[in-house]
C-alpha cells in the first residue's frame, strides 16, 4: 500500500537532493537557509508539473547570475554564457530535482517538459493547493526550491 506523501515528509527529501544534485552535477555546495531569509524577487523561475494520482508542482527560483553560473558548471563551458543556455541549466535543474523527488511519489505520477520564467513579475496559481518553501544559499547567493501540492 502507498502512502501519499505530505509536505512534511517530503521537506527533508528535497533538502537531500538538492544538496546532492548541487554537489554532484555542479560541484556547489548548498547550505539550507532559515524560512523566509532569501526575501526578495528572484528574476528566474523553472517549473516541472507533476500529473496523475499526485498532483504538484517544483518550482526552482533564483538570480539570473545564479542560473549563468550554474548553467556554465553544467555545460563546462566558459562564461559568459548565453541568456538561452542559462534558461536551458535552469530547466535541466528543475527537471533533475523533480525527477529525483518521483520514487517518493505514488506511481502513475508524470512529469511536464520544464519552463522557464524571466523576470519576477508574474504569479503562479494552482487551486485548493498546499506551498512549501525552501531557501537554499550557494556562493553566488540565495535561492529557493517550492513544492506545491494540489
Amino acid at each position: 500500500m502507498t502512502t501519499t506523501p505530505t509536505i512534511e515528509t517530503l521537506r527533508p527529501t528535497i533538502a537531500e537532493i538538492t544538496g546532492s544534485i548541487f554537489g554532484t552535477m555542479l560541484d556547489i555546495a548548498v547550505s539550507p537557509l532559515d524560512s523566509m531569509a532569501a526575501e526578495g524577487a528572484f528574476e528566474m523561475t523553472a517549473a516541472v508539473y507533476y500529473a496523475g494520482v499526485w498532483n504538484g508542482a517544483l518550482l526552482l527560483e533564483c538570480s539570473l547570475r545564479q542560473a549563468a553560473e550554474w548553467g556554465v558548471r553544467l555545460m563546462g563551458i566558459p562564461p559568459p554564457i548565453a541568456a538561452e543556455d542559462a534558461r536551458d541549466s535552469l530547466g535541466e535543474l528543475c527537471n533533475v530535482l523533480a525527477g529525483n523527488l518521483k520514487p517518493m511519489l505514488p506511481p502513475g505520477v508524470a512529469l511536464s517538459t520544464p519552463s522557464v520564467v524571466a523576470g519576477a513579475d508574474y504569479s503562479l496559481s494552482v487551486r485548493d493547493s498546499l506551498r512549501e518553501t525552501l531557501d537554499f544559499a550557494d556562493a553566488y547567493g540565495p535561492f529557493r526550491i517550492v513544492l506545491i501540492i494540489k
